[in-house]
């Protein structure tokens, strides 16, 4: 499917390791120049969700784009995930929203998005309940093949345990910030206990590690950009990243991260920077 390495979700599907991520990536004109650069150079994965609000306009220069670079619908692996305000009662009609929204007949992967509901506070008890609602609303949509794979992002241990407790199908993928500032040891345990694929969002810490010495020290021993060597870190360890850019040329230099290795010594030093440090939202306190 792939320019780049593939793994194998928990349902049999393939998905590259490599995804170009649409946050905030805003604007028709924007998103083609994207996904136009991001297909040229290989990616043949894109990770989209409801409140972004960009999913129309990466279906729509999907379809225009493909035939350009002779792919089909089946050559590209679409992610999208449900928004905070339709958690509960509200997830069949949000899901089919954003089936919609792409203009598909299906979505590779589905993620509950959030573990709280827009709308309530994070320690509201009814949470939890929505959360298995929703859970339920993709089951049923993956069962009659509209999502091809359902997971969940922003999960902590105990909400994937409580998930894998009670669902029918099993969670195919968790999605969460991971950086060598930020490593999800217990997560990344679980994820390998249940069979359920870690895959990484905030993978550049928004830019912050670029001036890291211990970073800085890794790319010039390698001659690589600090981008490639914090992407590099992550798929090394079988990880999924999904670095978001709206420069041609930084799409393209994010994806040449499979022509190169760290060694054992550089992955201990970047893996030794984990501090907890977060530079997005913490899940940990919805109950």
């Amino acid at each position: 499917m792939s320019s780049g390495m593939c793994v194998s979700l928990n349902t049999g599907a393939q998905m590259p390791l490599l995804g170009l991520g649409t946050y905030k990536l805003m604007g028709a004109e924007a998103v083609f120049q994207a996904v136009d650069a991001a297909l040229a150079a290989g990616y043949r994965s894109f990770d989209s969700a409801a409140v972004y609000r960009n999913e129309a306009d990466l279906g729509r220069a999907l379809k225009e784009l493909l035939p350009k670079y002779g792919l089909t619908r089946e050559d590209v692996f679409i992610t999208s995930k449900l928004g905070p305000k339709d958690q509960g009662a509200g997830a069949m009609e949000g899901a089919l929203r954003s089936l919609s929204e792409l203009d598909m007949c299906w979505i590779d992967l589905y993620l509950i998005h959030w573990p709280g509901t827009q709308g309530l506070e994070v320690t509201d008890q009814r949470n939890p309940d929505n959360r298995a609602a929703s859970w339920a609303a993709l089951e049923e949509l993956h069962v009659q093949g509209k999502l091809k794979a359902i997971g969940v992002s922003n999960y902590t241990p105990a909400h994937m345990r409580a998930l894998m407790k009670s669902c029918k199908v099993p969670p195919a993928l968790l999605q969460v910030e991971f950086h060598p500032r930020l490593g999800q040891p217990e997560l990344r345990a679980l994820c390998t206990k249940f069979g359920v694929f870690f895959q990484a969002y905030t993978s550049l810490a928004r830019g912050e590690l670029f001036s890291d010495p211990v970073v800085l020290e890794v790319a010039k021993a390698c001659n690589r950009t600090p981008a490639q060597v914090l992407l590099r870190w992550a798929v090394q360890q079988n990880i999924g990243v999904l670095p978001k850019s709206s420069s041609p040329e930084r799409i393209k230099t994010n994806a040449t991260i499979f022509d190169f290795f760290l060694s054992d010594e550089d992955m201990n030093k970047l893996s030794s920077l984990d501090c907890g440090q977060r530079f997005c939202w913490d899940p940990s306190h919805v109950v």
